[in-house]
């Protein structure tokens, strides 16, 4: 593998309207990112990646864009834009922004010129189809509910929009459209940008002709993967794209990628690949079900252990993977990961030393580090996201009472993430002098920054070992690049693995509450991180494992 300069990075989401509020309107601003990435490097944070801050009118929470070259006022000025940019530099830290260009914001000036003339150049920047009575142009359900087709005002045409319909979707067959995203891609890694975090970018290519597929719930309607699957020649546009943008920056760019095909694996991040790095949502998406949220299987420990291994095999040594625990659509990891009852600090730190010792580039979402948690919704009226109503609907629709659909909903809902970030045990967790936009996890006068920044024993200074041990230089060589194997492999709540370079590092973890062993040919070298104060090892290598006790050893 060609080594480049992001190998031994350590990346870190912000959700820009949760952040931290700056002017005390209660939506998280730029300026306000700005001042806290002080913060950001002392944890040796180096890239950081901005949830979308265009200009939007919020249907998906900024992911569905008007203007591709300005910043939403809510987020400040694109002079603002241009401060991070510089500041972040100053601290040898990258920035990256999100691409969403599957789809438009509906109030985007194509979309506007498209209705107003359907037959003109914009029309065919959509995908639109003739208006026939009592007929959709296909049965495709969108990411959101409903059917992924709607009328175009003020016309006889319906388009189409995989996500909101508020999102309509960018026709990439076109030429011209490609043209336009790679023209605004350019102009802002002109400006000095690091790289791209590029949003579900496997929706671009359509499978044609058009057709219906198998209805798989009582809508009528399939799953837009249906379609997805029969998809042909993304490469073309992806590999057009890596050549005309990224490539000729070194910049770094990271793919949302579901459902890609294994042997596709090096065209999208070998050395020559579409992209630096794809995350891995193996865990993520362990036991969805196409009937909605409330059909999902719980994750046990195992499931969890086996999902990492698997990517990570799939993966090897073509290249890298982005790792996450959580991310702005997912709820919180811990809540998520860790049997229910158990979250502690203990156990928040195993997780985090799981995950992060894996190979691969570690992504860290606003808040992780302080192991936050899920949020408990008291009413489906507190929740602002739209995929959490509908699966909170189609619970109800499958007969589930209004107390177990919000359960259901709460639990697996995008709004556990991008509640404001907590800072202080202040009124509104520091957050802001306003009203928050989301309301604050109650939780925070126990989980803040501030209680955790002195510390040492809490999962921020936990995390902060974790970061400095892959910068280490006695032991960069083996944590970014060193081969991975799993270790003890079919022991219950028990995940390990080595990592092999120049040197050879166990990373153990005891993944319940309940004390066990395991048995070590050799004595280790050196406790490289525990996260209890001692370690119980006897004559014969015998390690008394701790309830979700984590080693990190040099052997």
């Amino acid at each position: 593998m060609t080594r480049k300069w992001w190998h031994d990075k350590v990346a870190y989401q912000i959700y820009p309207k949760s952040f931290y509020d700056s002017n005390g309107d209660g939506i998280g601003d730029i300026p306000g990112i700005i001042s806290k990435l002080d913060y950001l490097q002392d944890l040796g944070v180096d890239i950081i990646w901005l949830s979308p801050c265009y200009p939007s009118p919020l249907a998906d929470q900024g992911y569905d864009i008007s203007d591709y070259y300005n910043i939403d006022p809510r987020f400040g000025t694109l002079a603002d834009m241009d401060r991070l940019i510089a500041e972040a530099k100053k601290r040898n830290m990258y920035i990256l922004m999100d691409l969403v260009v599957n789809h438009c914001s509906d109030e985007h000036e194509w979309f506007q010129k498209a209705c107003e003339d359907p037959d003109g150049k914009y029309g065919n920047f959509f995908y639109l189809r003739d208006k026939k009575e009592g007929e959709l142009p296909t049965n495709w359900r969108s990411y959101f509910g409903g059917p992924v087709w709607e009328d175009l005002p003020g016309t006889n045409k319906q388009y189409l929009h995989v996500f909101h319909k508020k999102q309509p979707d960018l026709n990439w067959e076109n030429p011209e459209v490609r043209e336009e995203v790679y023209k605004n891609i350019n102009w802002w890694l002109d400006r000095g940008l690091g790289g791209f975090r590029i949003d579900a970018i496997i929706n671009i290519k359509k499978a044609f002709p058009f057709q219906n597929y198998e209805p798989d719930r009582e809508d009528g309607l399939c799953s837009i993967k249906a379609m997805l699957k029969e998809a042909k020649g993304i490469g073309e546009f992806l590999g057009e794209m890596r050549d005309r943008t990224f490539k000729k920056y070194d910049a770094f760019s990271v793919g949302e990628v579901f459902d890609e095909k294994p042997e596709e694996l090096p065209d999208f991040i070998g050395d020559n690949g579409y992209f630096s790095s794809m995350f891995d949502f193996n865990e993520t998406i362990f036991g969805q079900s196409s009937k909605g949220w409330y059909d999902a299987k719980t994750i046990t420990p195992d499931d969890y252990k086996r999902c990492c291994f698997e990517s990570q095999k799939k993966v090897g040594d073509v290249g890298f993977l982005s790792n996450i625990i959580e991310n702005h659509d997912e709820p919180r990891g811990v809540s998520r990961y860790i049997p229910e009852g158990d979250c502690c600090p203990k156990s928040k730190k195993l997780l985090a030393a799981l995950n992060f010792m894996l190979r691969g580039l570690p992504f860290i979402y606003q808040g992780q580090e302080l192991g936050m948690e899920n949020v408990p919704f008291a009413s489906i009226d507190e929740i602002d996201d739209i995929s959490t109503k509908d699966e909170y609907q189609v619970a109800l629709d499958a007969g589930l009472t209004p107390e177990e659909a919000l359960h259901v909903a709460a639990k697996y809902s995008r709004d556990n993430a991008r509640t404001p970030m907590q800072w202080s045990d202040k009124a509104h967790a520091g957050f802001t002098t306003g009203t928050p936009w989301l309301k604050v996890n109650p939780n925070y006068t126990s989980i803040n920054v501030s209680a955790q920044m002195e510390d040492p024993d809490s999962v921020r200074s936990f995390y902060k070992k974790l970061i400095a041990l892959r910068k280490d230089p006695a032991y960069k060589e083996t944590v970014v690049y060193g081969a991975l194997k799993p270790l003890w492999e079919e022991q219950h709540n028990l995940m390990a693995y080595s990592r092999k370079a120049d040197k050879t590092l166990y990373v153990i973890g005891n993944y319940q509450k309940e004390e066990q062993t395991v048995t070590l040919l050799s004595k280790p070298l050196k406790v490289l991180l525990n996260n209890y104060p001692e370690l119980f090892i006897d004559e014969q290598g015998i390690i008394r494992l701790q309830g979700y006790q984590v080693l990190v050893l040099e052997m």
